[in-house]
């Protein structure tokens, strides 16, 4: 966990206009704790009486009385306070998960006790031996009432655990509790549970599936002018790059992972799917395409049972003698594909299309709006939920100057973890390549943050200090925000507590299927927002919190309160610049904001209509990480995205990143 501030604001409002001052580090005020008693007066200091032979001083002039009767010059403004501005203004409680850090257990193991120095912090790994039977050591020890652990903040007191998140009392035996926080010293804990394993939950790492998705609709002959090899301008269809792309493709695969498993399924009015090419095609048509259990059954049913290794020919022959015509039955064919990967968890689908699902399975209506029908939402919605309980991840690649309704379709990967491109012939190669890496670090996972009774996170379905998150399939540079706040019946309570303490659980399962539970628990103190200190504020958790907030925001069609927060995050960043230099990330986390900014202005408030190239910068917007790599790659991408659309982010590919 890593928060925005290194104290918990507990007077923050989202509702009420703030006229507050933040003090910077030199303010040397004293600043009274609410509920604490004011200082003691000094006592008066009685001054000796002036000799008697000393002149008196001389009485003012009419001029110098006059000079003292005038107020006192203006004090100069001072840059280390920010004022904010009425309206909606900045909630520093902000806390960041990054969990490629989270679901990284490298290190060795020892069969008992495993103390892993991993990340600047040491973590405590506790596994059930097989001469001893108590359970606690494979599974934590949990409040009855809101599920957080017992950690190294808990109190036990006479074999009862009174809860610091809920308050309940929970019983625990004594000797259990003597072995548990013995081991855990400290204001900060890191604990992992590695419950027993059979040998049938082993799984083979290299058992995923990549599942190729291909439009060979009518359009998908849309030819191109680009440089050949030689120098001179060709003509090359859509499919044409997209065939040359996965060649590309498959060989670096059978290369790089030859026991990697491949497997093609392509639509336009009937979706075929070919597998690995060694078994005859499966044909779903007509009454087929509207039949969801029926796709389903029988495409999980089909097998892919040989790697690239062996199946290379197969593809590469299957691939070349794709020919583009028909309709084009979108939603079949990616139900078809999820249904084929999830056999096989951490399995990845990509799937290219130009143009929009008009047959079939989430078809979109042909109507004179740009606006999708609520089926149709509703459909690929529900299969993105299935594909992250499967495991699978999905990609979704469009072409430029296409109309896909990406906005739509693009929840798929936004989701269960992919990503949303818009491609042209001369970049589709090395975007199927990027997608197609193998980098699932971990699947199934499910957060639960847990922070003291009065605290709640705004923004989210839950209204109470509880937060649960099913994030599925986790990937390097995988990074989700929240922001809490206190409720107004509880500031008093919390800020005379003086810290408070946070928990994340994490349950998941490692790429060999080993299940693990971390739990990490630690602390922050307490203030009110006159003392929060502007210079240590962290810009970057900040700054990733505004760009995810504000496109999952904007996706819901909240575009107004969008703004508001691009506004207030764009004045707290000028005033952090105020009292020292901005680093090179943080201008482009400016960026982002403008680039965020520029999207919402350019959205009919009215009908909250997406176009793609929009689509596509706030769904790479929804997954930024402020980790150094995937600012740069971020960076890198919206950069392309906002170059396409018009008025975009001007002048972005400028600067050096």
């Amino acid at each position: 966990m890593e928060f925005a501030c290194s104290h918990v604001v507990c007077d923050w409002r989202p509702d009420k206009p703030d006229n507050s001052l933040v003090q910077h580090q030199l303010d040397t005020r004293t600043v009274v704790e609410k509920g604490e008693d004011p200082p003691p007066v000094p006592p008066p200091r009685f001054r000796k009486p002036r000799p008697t032979s000393l002149p008196l001083p001389p009485l003012p002039s009419k001029a110098s009385r006059d000079h003292l009767s005038l107020p006192p010059p203006p004090v100069p403004p001072r840059l280390d306070r920010m004022e904010v501005e009425k309206g909606l203004k900045a909630n520093f409680n902000v806390v960041s998960l990054n969990f490629e850090k989270l679901v990284d257990l490298s290190g060795g193991q020892n069969p008992i006790f495993v103390e892993i120095i991993h990340l600047s912090f040491a973590i405590h790994v506790l596994i059930l031996f097989p001469e001893t039977d108590e359970e606690f050591f494979e599974k934590p020890i949990v409040c009855v009432k809101c599920g957080a652990a017992l950690s190294c903040l808990s109190s036990v007191q006479r074999s009862v655990w009174l809860c610091e998140f809920c308050g309940t009392e929970n019983t625990v035996d004594d000797g259990v509790v003597d072995a548990w926080v013995g081991q855990r010293p400290g204001v900060r804990g890191d604990d992992l549970y590695l419950p027993n394993r059979s040998e049938d939950d082993y799984q083979n790492l290299e058992d995923t599936l990549v599942v190729f998705c291909v439009d060979i609709s009518g359009s998908m002959s849309v030819t191109t002018e680009v440089t050949s090899e030689t120098g001179s301008p060709v003509y090359k269809s859509r499919l044409e790059g997209i065939q040359n792309a996965l060649e590309g493709a498959l060989m670096s695969m059978m290369q790089q992972s030859p026991q990697r498993r491949v497997a093609l399924v392509t639509f336009n009015d009937e979706v075929v799917i070919y597998g690995d090419g060694t078994r005859p095609p499966l044909t779903f048509r007509d009454w087929a395409l509207v039949d969801y259990d029926h796709v389903w059954k029988q495409a999980s049913d089909y097998s892919i049972p040989h790697c690239i290794a062996e199946t290379y020919h197969h593809l590469i022959r299957t691939i070349k003698e794709l020919r583009e015509h028909g309709a084009t039955a979108l939603g079949p064919a990616v139900l078809a594909s999820v249904a084929i990967a999830s056999k096989y968890p951490g399995s990845k689908v990509i799937l290219c299309t130009d143009g929009k699902a008009n047959i079939g399975l989430g078809e979109m209506e042909q109507t004179s709006s740009q606006s999708s029908s609520p089926l149709s939402s509703y459909f690929y919605k529900q299969l993105a939920l299935e594909s992250v309980r499967k495991g699978v991840i999905i990609s979704v690649m469009s072409f430029k100057g296409t109309n896909c309704r990406l906005a739509d379709i693009g929840s798929l990967a936004d989701v269960t973890g992919g990503r949303v491109n818009i491609v042209c012939i001369e970049t589709v190669a090395t975007n199927i390549q990027s997608v197609s890496v193998d980098n699932v670090l971990a699947t199934g996972v499910l957060a639960t943050l847990l922070a003291p009774d009065g605290v709640y996170f705004p923004y989210e379905d839950e209204n109470n200090h509880k937060l649960v998150r099913e994030i599925g399939n986790v990937t390097r540079g995988t990074e989700i925000t929240f922001q809490f706040a206190v409720k107004p019946e509880f500031v008093d309570v919390l800020l005379q507590k003086k810290t408070l303490p946070f928990q994340i659980q994490l349950s998941f399962k490692t790429r060999d299927q080993q299940k693990v539970t971390r739990i990490v628990t630690e602390q922050r103190p307490t203030t009110i927002r006159s003392r929060i200190v502007l210079g240590d504020l962290n810009v970057a958790v900040l700054g990733v919190h505004c760009a995810q907030l504000c496109a999952s925001l904007t996706m819901e069609g909240r575009v107004k309160e969008a703004k508001k927060h691009l506004k207030t995050q764009k004045d707290l960043l000028k005033q952090v610049g105020k009292l020292r230099p901005i680093q090179k990330e943080e201008c482009i986390y400016g960026n982002w904001m403008d680039t965020m900014a520029t999207v919402c202005h350019d959205i009919n408030v009215e009908t909250q209509i997406l176009s793609d190239e929009s689509a596509e910068v706030v769904y790479q917007m929804r997954r930024a990480s402020s980790t150094s790599s995937s600012i740069r790659g971020d960076y890198a991408e919206l950069a392309k995205a906002a170059r396409r659309k018009k008025g975009i982010m001007e002048g972005v590919g400028k600067m050096d990143v």
